[in-house]
Parts: structure tokens; sequence; C-alpha cells
């Protein structure tokens, strides 16, 4: 069914494919592109070793570029999908961070757009007890944490007007920055700069609508998307939506980089799916950080109550950081009328739903 709804085109092809996925009952997968075991459509991509030594690799959390292994998809130039190439433990600091870290202030998350400012202060503090006594009922109230549906770095994104500005921007995280400039230097991008990042927060009942990122100004740098946690369906379409698109599956720790043509493709994910390990979680994060972290490395270990925190939000849940540079070297915002000296509107939408009947992402 899925394979005849890929060849059939016209009006809005991608949508009932988005939909076809989307239901619970799709049990067939097979259409689904799987970079663990490469099929007639993947090629190998070549990196560019050279360009990332491998003490900054190491201090990023990642493998030598020698032992990526990097692949292309025919009909999509400029796309590059890269299994997870994270060292043995590492993929805990950035799932921390997400929790713990880059909610705090100054940065911007969907709970602040109702929600009290002295609410959403700590929600890391607010959630973790609850986190660990959590059982399997569904019907159990859930934490902030949980509640969190996104989160905005650097200059921070504005969901109504869908545009980035000057004025509403702040420090973006240095670890991040420099995890996010290796593997764009690996894949041929040196120079990138990493100036806005948008974390997605999903769980089994999530999904994050059509789209494409264009209202960065400059698009001939890439786009990068970490994932960590449950695995996921991804949809990666066509310049109009009458194009059908290519579903692939997502797992912890891969990284997918849209560049040139592939760019400004429309893209989405229609599910999340359960670990295909058959296991709580995926064995990547399972493994213990090295004893001998190299000097410099941005790579923090985390306590053993953090890590239970993070691996039971895990559970049942998907974390994703897309990170974008914005202007190029030397461009500067346009001069805007009207702003309202914060340019973040009150709005969730994001695309990201919680079922296939929601326009917009509604509040807990």
């Amino acid at each position: 069914a899925a394979a005849a709804l890929t060849r059939e085109g016209g009006e809005d092809a991608f949508r009932r494919l988005f939909r076809f996925y989307r239901q619970r009952d799709a049990l067939d997968l097979r259409g689904v592109v799987d970079f663990s075991v490469p099929g007639s459509q993947v090629f190998r991509s070549q990196l560019n070793i050279s360009s990332v030594s491998d003490q900054d690799a190491y201090r990023a959390g990642l493998q030598p570029v020698s032992q990526w292994k990097a692949y292309g998809l025919n009909g999509y130039p400029g796309f590059i999908f890269i299994p997870n190439p994270f060292l043995p433990g590492c993929q805990r600091h950035w799932v921390k961070q997400c929790l713990k870290l880059y909610p705090q202030k100054p940065n911007v998350c969907n709970l602040d757009l109702h929600m009290a400012p002295e609410k959403t202060i700590d929600l890391w503090g607010q959630s973790t007890e609850q986190l660990r006594r959590k059982g399997s009922s569904k019907w159990e109230p859930r934490s902030l944490l949980e509640k969190l549906r996104w989160v905005t770095l650097g200059y921070h994104y504005n969901w109504d007007t869908k545009k980035y500005s000057a004025n509403h921007h702040t420090p973006f995280p240095s670890d991040l920055a420099f995890l996010s400039e290796q593997v764009a230097a690996a894949c041929g991008f040196r120079g990138f700069q990493a100036q806005a990042g948008i974390l997605n927060y999903y769980h089994f009942d999530s999904s994050l609508g059509i789209h494409v990122d264009e209202s960065e100004l400059d698009h001939s740098r890439p786009l990068l998307s970490f994932s960590f946690g449950q695995s996921s369906i991804f949809l990666l379409g066509g310049l109009k939506r009458e194009e059908a698109p290519t579903a692939m599956f997502m797992h912890s720790g891969d990284i997918m980089v849209m560049s040139g043509f592939s760019r400004l493709l429309y893209h989405a994910v229609p599910r999340v799916l359960p670990n295909p390990e058959g296991t709580a979680l995926p064995s990547c994060l399972d493994q213990a950080l090295p004893s001998d972290l190299p000097v410099g490395s941005v790579i923090e270990r985390s306590s053993d109550e953090d890590w239970q925190v993070c691996a039971k939000y895990l559970q049942s849940s998907r974390i994703n950081m897309t990170i974008r540079q914005v202007l190029a070297e030397g461009q500067k915002f346009p001069e805007e009328s009207g702003t309202n000296g914060k340019g973040q509107a009150a709005s969730e939408d994001s695309h990201h739903q919680e079922n296939s009947r929601a326009k917009r992402h509604k509040p807990n």
C-alpha cells in the first residue's frame, strides 16, 4: 500500500503518505529505507576526513571521521545520512543537555506561552521526582518535562511570522555549536556557524507536520539534524507537495544533513516508533563514557541520578535537535517595522502535533 501511494503523484501526494504512516495500524514498513541495511536507492557518500582532526572529533564526543559511514539517496542531491557516529556514552550528554540545561532561561520553550515565568524557570527540578516514580499507565499526569514540545536557541524562531529577528537572540550553547561545526566540516561545510537551534520533543503519539525550513536568510549552509531516544519515520519529499516522499528510519544517534538541492525540500515525521531492538532503550544509550575524556572535551559526565531521569523520559520519547546558520558571513537582518522588541509571538504551532486531528499543538 505504501509503495502504491509512493508511485501515485498528484495533488498533495506527500499528505497521503504522511497519513498512511501516521496510522497506528500501518505495520507494513517494508518500504521504509533503513540505512543499517542500505538498499538500491542508497549509495555511500564521501566525507571530508581531513577537515576534522581526530582530537576535535573526540572533544565533540564523536568517532574519528574516518570511521563514520555516510550515505546519500538517489534523487536527493545534498542529502547526507550518518548512522550513529557518537562515541560510547556520549549521546547521554546531549540528552541531558536537552532536558536539563537547554530548556532553562533565557532560552524559550512552548510552556512559556501559557505559564507564568516563575513556573518555567526549573522544569527539570519540578519534574525529576515525578518522572522517577512514573509507572506505565498512560493516564498518569504528565510532568512539565513531558509537556515540553520545543525549545529554541540562539536566534529564537517566531512561529507566527516564520521569521528570526536580531532583537530576539540569546547566546548559543558553546558545546552544541562545537558539535555542529565538526559535523558540518566533515560534510564539506567549513566555517559553519551554529546560530539557531530548534529542539523538538516527541512521544509515541507525536508527529511533525509537513514543512520546509526556509526562514533562514542563508540557504547555502546546511541544516543539521540529530536524533536521540526512540526511533521514528522521516519523510523527505520534493520542492512541491505533489511529489511523493521517501520514507526512512531515524534511530538514536543518527545525523541527517540537508544541503544544496535538498536544503529546501518538504519533510515531516509522521510517527515515532519503539526502538527496533525490542528493549526499553537502544543499546547505544546503555554504554558508559570512556574513563579518560580528552582535554577540552565538551562532553560532561552525567550523574547516575540524572541519567535515571533521562532514561525514564526516553522510554517513551524521542529528542531531535536541528541546527541552522541563519545569516551569511557579514549579513544582517532587514529592518522590520512594528516588532514587539522580543520578536516571539504567542503561538505553539511549530508543526508539532499530538494526534492526526490536531492542526496546532494544544497546551496540556
